[in-house]
C-alpha cells in the first residue's frame, strides 16, 4: 500500500529506510523524500514509526546527563559571560559611537 502517493513510496519502503535507522519523518524524508510534498502522509509515517527503540535516540538519550535541564537560558547569563558582552567580544573594548 503507498504511503506517500506524492513520491509512490510504499510501507514497505519506509519499513526499509526505519530498519536502516530512520527513526522520525524528517529522517524518512531525507531518505526517500516522503512527506516533502503536500505533508498528508507525515502522520502515518509517524504511526508507521512509533515510539520503538531507536538507535540514534537511544544514544542522544545515553549522552544526556541526569537531571539534566532542557531550558533555554537568557543571554548574559551563561557563565562566563558578562551581561552586555556581545558573545565573541572581549571585556574592556568599546563599540565606536554611532555618528
Amino acid at each position: 500500500m503507498y504511503v506517500c502517493s506524492c513520491f509512490g513510496i510504499t510501507e514497505k519502503q519506509v519499513k526499509e529506510h526505519a530498519d536502516a535507522g530512520a527513526c522520525t519523518p524528517r529522517q524518512i524524508a531525507s531518505a526517500c523524500k516522503a512527506g516533502t510534498d503536500c505533508g498528508g502522509c507525515v502522520r502515518a509515517i509517524q504511526a508507521m514509526l512509533g515510539r520503538g527503540a531507536c538507535p540514534r535516540r537511544e544514544l542522544l538519550d545515553r549522552k544526556r546527563m541526569p537531571g539534566a535541564d532542557d531550558t533555554v537560558t537568557d543571554a548574559g547569563s551563561d557563565p562566563g559571560t558578562e551581561p552586555g558582552i556581545a558573545p565573541g567580544m572581549a571585556p574592556g573594548i568599546a563599540l565606536p559611537d554611532a555618528a
